[in-house]
């Protein structure tokens, strides 16, 4: 059993991952920086890990075996908006981290983006040289340096994932479902390509990569690449709604502030190799997904996030 800390344990990959894992084979404590949701069923502590000094503390307090480290400010338009925190948060603190998990002999796996490339070309291998476009991916590429500089034992995974969050908010997923679920109409990128993986299988593999101690640059994303709209047309389509409300369009024409890449699709045969089988394909995630969406597990989330009275 290994003692694991999750930073960010109110998004949507550290609150899936605590929940999916704590007391079956592991045992989690998860940290943020907002108010503890004291309805999870995983030890949870606020915290702010920018304050010096916190990240020492944690780690003599909870002494934990793996640290994965998913906390970031991930809004792309809010890096714009705010460049100096997202340096911080995104580029400064993995390595602080980083450096401290490396002085105590704890294993880390730091979560990075595959938005580190600037998608000219498609199917990237971790070899390949990162050119991020907006201020989210190019601190989150220097977060990725300084990982791998403070602690070359780590293991930094770039990821693109979906799934359930308590905001209701947080995933393109989640954006699909909430519209096409109250018949609004939405747009759909046909040239946007990426490899979206479900959050539960991305935990899996989390938590396979660190039982095989991998180290260094691994991609963690689905097994199939598909156009944004593609996306949105395979989720209409396993809901039960209707395909004809998403419109086909150009994310030129979507009124956003921060460049997007075009073409994200990563290569896995690293992975695949290390792992020694295939990822899980992108029908077997959205059925998880769906799942979820019948058992009322996204009414679930909403109300951790409400106050107790």
């Amino acid at each position: 059993m290994m003692r694991i800390l999750v930073t960010g344990a109110s998004g949507l990959l550290g609150l899936n991952f605590a929940l999916a894992v704590d007391g079956k084979h592991h045992q989690v404590t998860g940290v943020a920086n907002t108010a503890p949701h004291i309805r999870v069923n995983f030890p949870y502590l606020q915290a702010e890990l920018t304050e010096p000094g916190i990240i020492e503390k944690l780690l003599d307090s909870e002494k934990p075996d793996l640290i994965l480290h998913t906390a970031a400010l991930a809004n792309m338009e809010a890096c714009e908006a705010d460049p100096q925190l997202a340096a911080e948060v995104n580029g400064e603190l993995p390595g602080r981290i980083a450096e401290a998990a490396g002085r105590h002999d704890i294993q880390m796996i730091h979560i990075s983006t595959d938005a580190v490339f600037d998608g000219t070309k498609g199917d990237y291998r971790e070899s390949d040289t990162p050119n991020p476009l907006n201020v989210y991916a190019r601190t989150k590429r220097e977060g990725e340096q300084v990982v791998i500089e403070a602690n070359p034992r780590a293991l930094v995974a770039r990821v693109n994932f979906y799934g359930w969050s308590m905001s209701g908010t947080r995933s393109l997923a989640e954006f699909f479902v909430n519209h096409l679920a109250a018949g609004k109409s939405v747009k759909g990128f046909t040239d946007v390509l990426f490899c979206p993986l479900m959050v539960l299988d991305l935990a899996d593999l989390l938590l396979e990569a660190a039982e095989q101690k991998l180290h260094g640059i691994y991609h963690l994303v689905g097994a199939q690449a598909m156009s944004k709209f593609d996306f949105g047309t395979a989720i209409a389509h396993k809901f039960g709604f209707d395909p004809a409300l998403i419109t086909p369009a150009s994310v030129f024409d979507g009124g956003l502030v921060a460049a997007r890449s075009p073409n994200l699709s990563l290569n896995t045969d690293k992975l695949t190799q290390a792992l020694g089988h295939s990822l899980p394909a992108f029908e077997t995630g959205l059925a998880r997904f769906y799942e979820q969406y019948q058992a009322g597990f996204p009414q679930y989330l909403r109300e951790l996030a409400q106050p107790v009275v």
